[in-house]
């Protein structure tokens, strides 16, 4: 396996309503999605067709829709990430948002 061509894909699980219960206007991911681009050059997002979340809390299980947005990056900045997914629980009034990264090797 060559690793020189290696790249991480980093995941963010959004959910289609805020904490408040409000839906997440559209417009607020494509400013995302654009802020992204800009940043990383591309963006892929699972926006218009969530998934399904879902978590026990307490007993009770609990249900999101969620939508996902990925980005390829040759490099990990953590603080970045970090700073983003801290901004994104303020704004969407979430306790927590998963932000996650994979390495992966193109084929």
């Amino acid at each position: 396996m060559n690793r020189t061509a290696s790249s991480y894909l980093v995941e963010l699980l959004l959910p289609r309503q805020s904490g408040n219960g409000e839906p997440v206007d559209m417009n607020w991911f494509e400013k995302l999605l654009a802020e992204l681009t800009a940043k990383f050059g591309g963006v892929t997002s699972f926006v218009r067709a969530p998934g399904k979340g879902l978590w026990r809390d307490s007993g009770k299980v609990e249900q999101d829709n969620i939508a996902a947005i990925e980005v390829m990056t040759a490099d990990i900045d953590p603080a970045y990430w970090a700073k983003l997914r801290e901004r994104l629980e303020h704004e969407l009034s979430q306790e927590e948002i998963v932000v996650r990264a994979h390495e992966t090797w193109r084929l």
